[in-house]
């Protein structure tokens, strides 16, 4: 839908990575990663342009400020 209607830019937030196992997997955001950017290239983005960041909104990780927890 985004890119139907035209946007150009966007930024991947990949919550919850509080909740993986073990806590703050990076295997898990690699995968998560990797699935989306198959999906957006399907629909015409250039997943290399898009930056994927990892959060956990529970714990407020990388919302607001960088968090050594997701490194």
């Amino acid at each position: 839908l985004a890119f139907t209607l035209g946007v150009k830019q966007m930024i991947c937030c990949c919550n919850k990575m509080d909740a993986t196992t073990p806590k703050y997997s990076k295997a898990r955001y690699d995968e998560i990663v990797k699935e989306v950017s198959s999906y957006l290239k399907k629909v015409g983005y250039n997943p290399d342009k898009i930056p994927f960041v990892p959060i956990s909104g529970f714990e407020g990780d990388n919302m607001i400020e960088r968090s050594t927890n997701l490194d």
